[in-house]
């Protein structure tokens, strides 16, 4: 009887123990090889919208298609587009036209100004010549060709007047003559205008990656603006690992990491931490509201959750990837031979639970 209470005692101490030490391993490790499987693979996901509107008229992809970046997708009717470039064109050609017959015009009032200046000196001296005879000689001409050479001269600076008028009325009309010119720089932007529109009738891939949500066929009505497809880019991927806040004791850049794939079970890959977050939104509060506190209920509350960015040391795994995967990460912040062993050999197993999972 005694000898199986014992026993009892023993097995008691022993599994005590055994705890203690599970307790201690758990506490070191979550300090030192934190490790995670609240771990995804994040990428872009690209809209793929027109810029012009139009009916698909060609479609070179399909649902999943690998594309590169600039390969053809889909092209919209091209038709009304180069009719508004070749309108443009015309337009353009047109305020050319007008602005070489303004020019014309100018010249026309110049020279009408250079005549009537011309007539005017003549009149002008006339008119002095006038003045000095009857001065000299009051009974030499008659008061006719006096009010003659007077009117002619009054007349002659009339003339320059109205010269200086329309010639700065033209001018001012004509505006510049050269590309500053308003309604030539109009036509301009048209055209440019109506050959970006028609530039945007290809829509190509703007990444490398892969077609999803694709429901497109020829005849389809694309509006600009309005998606028609999407793109995951397979160009910019990254892995998000969110570690508990003990788990960031003694975390940080540039340490080494293993992290194995549910996509390619029974692998696990170097990896080095490349970030680690700051904060976290934890509470949806607008400018002026006051904080909300949030009461926790039992008796351990849950621990706050930071993303930690891992980067994998061969660039080739990225390719086997799936935005969305799933994956398993530990972390080595220290030196220690033993909890790093133990982590490694925690990975690797999981690795190959990941066949049966």
């Amino acid at each position: 009887m005694k000898s199986k209470k014992a026993s009892a005692k023993k097995i008691s101490i022993l599994v005590i123990v055994l705890t203690f030490i599970i307790m201690l391993f758990n506490v070191l490790s979550s300090r030192f090889t934190p490790s995670t499987n609240q771990t995804r693979v994040h990428g872009l996901n690209l809209s793929l919208a027109p810029m012009v509107s139009g009916y698909i008229t060609r479609v070179d992809v399909s649902l999943h298609s690998q594309v590169k970046e600039g390969d053809t997708l889909f092209i919209i009717d091209r038709k009304p587009y180069e009719i508004a470039v070749t309108q443009a064109e015309i337009n353009l050609e047109n305020v050319i036209q007008n602005l070489t017959a303004g020019l014309s015009g100018l010249k026309a009032a110049t020279a009408q100004l250079n005549s009537a200046r011309v007539k005017l000196d003549r009149a002008k001296k006339n008119w002095e010549r006038t003045q000095r005879v009857m001065a000299q000689n009051e009974g030499a001409l008659s008061e006719a060709d006096r009010d003659r050479s007077e009117s002619s001269y009054l007349t002659a600076i009339e003339h320059v007047a109205t010269a200086k008028a329309n010639l700065e009325g033209q001018k001012t009309a004509l505006g510049p003559t050269d590309a500053k010119n308003p309604l030539v720089k109009a036509a301009i932007n048209q055209l440019e205008k109506a050959n970006w529109d028609l530039e945007h009738t290809v829509i190509t891939a703007p990444s490398d990656g892969v077609i999803e949500s694709f429901n497109v066929e020829t005849g389809y009505f694309a509006s600009a603006g309005h998606a028609i497809a999407s793109l995951i880019s397979n160009k910019t991927i990254w892995i998000q690992a969110n570690f508990t806040e003990n788990n960031l004791t003694h975390l940080k850049v540039n340490d080494e990491a293993g992290i194995t794939f549910d996509i390619d079970a029974g692998e696990v890959y170097k990896a080095k931490v490349t970030s680690i977050a700051y904060g976290v939104k934890t509470q949806n509060t607008n400018a002026g509201d006051l904080p909300t506190v949030r009461s926790q209920q039992g008796w351990l509350r849950e621990q706050q959750r930071f993303p930690v960015i891992i980067a994998l040391e061969d660039q080739v795994v990225y390719k086997k990837l799936r935005q969305g995967s799933q994956a398993n990460v530990v972390v080595y912040t220290g030196d220690s031979f033993v909890l790093n062993t133990l982590a490694k050999f925690k990975i690797w197993l999981t690795s190959k639970f990941s066949y049966v999972r």
